[in-house]
């Protein structure tokens, strides 16, 4: 097993509330700010001792978020800040992009995480093409250059859920499941939220009944292996970051790590199946880690739809209790640009509540297009 040289020294994150909630006057930067001064104050870290900010976002319509997040944190002028767009998997390939700064040896001490302020994110529209046209607005854009490869995601998961005969009492039974853990461990999640506006928990998750699933309308897919609003995450709001930093700086500063960065991986895979592109994502940096799947404690999969959860734990032959302990993106929402950091958050604090030195864990999400992202840390 590869010998950890990279500290994590602490994390911190928004509430996740969907679209339109309690966070939906916040912009990227009101909602990224307050998190990243927190994780400081929480750390002990000075604000002049950090190189470099690295921010996901995948709706802010360009700009430069992670700038502004940094600077409304009281960053020092000179701080470098990298905004990075791979949409769903931003905020877990921020924390692999400043992993890669350190290692490079373009910074000692990095913040790295995502922030989606999605009921914030501008209108779209496509540019005419001349005077005689008008603007056409648009939801989101192409993720793959041939239409035929680029599916709606929902379609996307309903197929998944044809061809692998998953059905969709099946799917609705995970979906109730990460409600119920998210609700058991709401208490326990406190310590890494920082408040807002006295908001301390994420407010989505719920009892989910049978009366309430029966009455849930299929969005796509046939009777029995078709797909309810149940089964998705909601569009949400949210920010999460980590400290990262060389074991040298956290020596000089005095700060004992609470957890390693073992490795990371960003991958691709075929675009029709996005939900299953973090599968190699997770192999690759199980492989850099030296380590195999029955080695881990923890598995946070930031699941967009219960058909990928239940596809993910059955292609690695995960045991169910290990994933997203404390309930994943279908009991919380999905902040697209900063879930990966969410579910990094919440795997690291489970780890160190729960877990003893030496536990590993792996945290990993997918993307529109086929890409998927993974993480692996192990607890100080």
């Amino acid at each position: 097993m590869p010998a950890p040289d990279l500290a994590i020294l602490g994390w911190a994150r928004s509430p996740v509330a969907p679209v339109g909630g309690l966070l939906r006057g916040l912009t990227p930067h009101g909602l990224g700010a307050p998190v990243v001064r927190a994780l400081l104050k929480r750390t002990g870290v000075p604000a002049e001792a950090v190189g470099a900010l690295v921010a996901g976002n995948a709706l802010g319509a360009g700009g430069n978020p992670a700038r502004m997040v940094a600077l409304a944190a009281g960053l020092p002028d000179g701080t470098p800040a990298l905004s990075l767009d791979s949409q769903c998997c931003a905020g877990l390939d921020a924390v692999i992009t400043a992993a890669g700064l350190i290692a490079a040896g373009n910074a000692e001490l990095v913040v790295a995480g995502g922030v989606e302020a999605w009921s914030r994110a501008p209108l779209r529209f496509h540019r005419p093409a001349g005077p005689e046209e008008a603007p056409e607005p648009y939801d989101r854009p192409p993720f793959a250059p041939d239409p035929a490869r680029d599916p709606d995601l929902f379609e996307a998961a309903a197929d998944l859920a044809a061809r692998r005969g998953i059905t969709r009492a099946a799917q609705e039974a995970w979906a109730v499941e990460s409600h119920a853990r998210a609700l058991g461990m709401r208490a326990a999640m406190r310590a890494e939220i920082v408040p807002f506006d006295g908001l301390d928990h994420d407010p989505y998750a719920r009892p989910l009944t049978p009366a309430l699933l029966r009455r849930m309308p299929l969005v796509t897919g046939n009777g029995d292996t078709g797909l309810s609003r149940i089964a998705a995450s909601p569009s949400a709001d949210g920010a999460a970051f980590v400290l990262l930093a060389t074991l040298n700086a956290a020596r000089r500063l005095g700060v004992k790590p609470r957890a390693l960065y073992r490795a990371g991986a960003s991958s691709g895979g075929a675009p029709e199946t996005p939900m299953l592109a973090c599968l190699p994502a997770c192999r690759r940096a199980l492989e850099r880690a030296g380590i195999g799947v029955g080695d881990l404690r923890a598995f946070e999969l930031h699941e967009a739809f219960a058909v990928q959860a239940l596809c993910v734990m059955q292609d690695l032959g995960l045991d169910p209790a290990i994933v997203s302990p404390s309930g994943g993106g279908l009991g919380r929402g999905h902040p697209i640009g900063a879930s990966g950091a969410v579910s990094l958050v919440r795997l690291l604090a489970d780890l160190d509540r729960d877990a003893p030195p030496g536990a590993l864990g792996l945290a990993t999400i997918a993307g529109a297009g086929g890409i998927g992202s993974a993480v692996v840390v192990e607890r100080a």
